[in-house]
């Protein structure tokens, strides 16, 4: 199982001009952050204050990773990243003595 940061961006072109229809879509996109926290994919996630996008740091594997960001299209575009760990460096740093 990996470990993964996500960053992620609202498609500005999806995005309503109406405040209720704007609050209800982000009201279903952040009950499924929830879920996929409830889960243990999610991790730890953040919005950028005044943006329209941020991070999540999400653990599994590829097909898992990819499976979560899949539900979000096509409102929601993401970069991901997988990360080393602190031991997973330490043992690259050793394999170079």
């Amino acid at each position: 199982m990996g470990r993964y940061l996500s960053l992620w961006e609202i498609d500005q072109a999806r995005v309503p001009v109406s405040p209720e229809e704007r609050a209800a879509g982000w009201g279903a996109l952040t009950n499924m952050v929830k879920e996929d926290m409830k889960k243990g994919i999610i991790k730890d996630w953040g919005s950028f204050v005044g943006e329209l996008n941020g991070y999540a740091v999400a653990e599994g594997s590829e097909a898992e990773i990819g499976k979560m960001n899949a539900q979000y299209a096509p409102f929601v575009r993401f970069k991901v990243y997988a990360v080393a760990s602190l031991r997973d460096v330490e043992q690259v740093i050793k394999s170079l003595l």
